[in-house]
């Protein structure tokens, strides 16, 4: 049986630094039905210089200027309000997870518990944080946004070598454009990472919509992360491209809905067609008066609805056949006894 697809409603830094908003993410991801909601858990100084400047996106959906290190130190969320949240998430029934980005942060999502581990699309290329995450030897999704096939298969590499069995690798396509372009997804290329790195496969979405990664399940992702908000309108590198609330619920409904439609790899009958069968197939049917004892040709039958009598597909075993008894305009032929 299918293993249900892991959704990752991916809040990120969309509380602006505040965890009264991190905690409305939460209820709406829970009530989303989502199975993760995903934060991320960065110290600034250690994870961006101070002459580092902000991508396009950042500066378009930013208000205020200044560097990078100056937006994401505003972004930061403290010990104390991890442990917070991660109790909120409990009483919402919804699991929590936090993406590492420097290795103190690393340090302290295992001391609150993490089993999951994600690694961003920025430290694909991060061996030291690899080797740490690799050594744990838990689950691992992998985004890889910006990366060749050589990148995400050394990856990889790094963490099966340090302890990570293969089969606990998720890795997800990704596109690191915040929106995506359509033209840009390339989402045929999910698949080909599978058969290169023998991991299993998800998608990461930036995207506006939902249709992406609905598609993305179709063709076989076991993981969907997507960025969601309480509002695309509120200032912020990362609201622009994320799903509003609703938004979020009606992709989720809409990946169930994909998963039951999926089903097995067997051509069958459903249950619920079957009644159906008799009313829209057809039958050899008299298409005049005939006699008893008149040749059967292709002028005196033809096919007619229901299809409870002799199937149109013995058409050519029928004609020439001598009618066994009398037969009406549209009276079902049956078998010679």
């Amino acid at each position: 049986m299918r293993v249900p697809v892991l959704i990752i409603a991916e809040a990120g830094v969309n509380h602006n630094g505040s965890v009264v908003l991190a905690k409305e993410l939460i209820d709406v991801a829970a009530d989303a039905g989502a199975d993760y909601v995903k934060f991320q858990t960065f110290k600034a100084a250690k994870l961006v210089s101070k002459a580092a400047q902000k991508a396009d996106y950042q500066k378009t959906n930013t208000q205020s200027g200044g560097s990078q290190l100056e937006m994401l130190q505003k972004l930061e969320l403290s010990e104390a309000d991890h442990y917070e949240l991660l109790t909120h998430c409990h009483q919402k029934n919804i699991a929590f997870l936090s993406t590492g980005f420097d290795l103190e942060s690393i340090d302290f999502l295992q001391k609150l518990g993490i089993t999951l581990w994600k690694v961003p699309s920025g430290e694909l290329t991060n061996f030291l944080l690899l080797r740490k995450i690799g050594g744990f030897k838990q689950k691992v999704i992998v985004s890889t946004g910006m990366a060749t096939l050589a990148e995400i298969e050394a990856a990889v590499a790094v963490l099966v070598q340090h302890g990570t069995a293969r089969e606990n690798v998720t890795v997800l396509h990704c596109n690191t454009e915040y929106p995506t372009p359509f033209s840009d997804v390339n989402l045929r290329a999910m698949q080909t990472i599978a058969q290169k790195t023998g991991t299993n496969i998800g998608y990461s979405d930036h995207t506006l919509g939902i249709e992406v990664p609905i598609a993305a399940v179709a063709l076989g992702a076991t993981i969907i992360e997507k960025h969601f908000t309480l509002s695309r309108q509120l200032d912020g590198p990362d609201h622009a491209a994320s799903l509003e609330p609703a938004e979020l619920k009606a992709m989720i409904g809409s990946i169930r809905n994909i998963e039951k439609a999926l089903g097995s790899d067997v051509k069958e009958p459903s249950e619920s067609e079957k009644k159906n069968t008799a009313i829209a197939r057809k039958s050899i049917v008299a298409n005049q008066n005939i006699k008893k004892g008149e040749i059967l040709t292709e002028q005196n039958l033809t096919v007619k609805r229901p299809g409870n009598g002799i199937s149109p597909m013995r058409w050519n075993e029928m004609v020439g056949q001598i009618a066994a008894r009398d037969y009406v305009e549209d009276e079902p032929i049956v078998d010679a006894p």
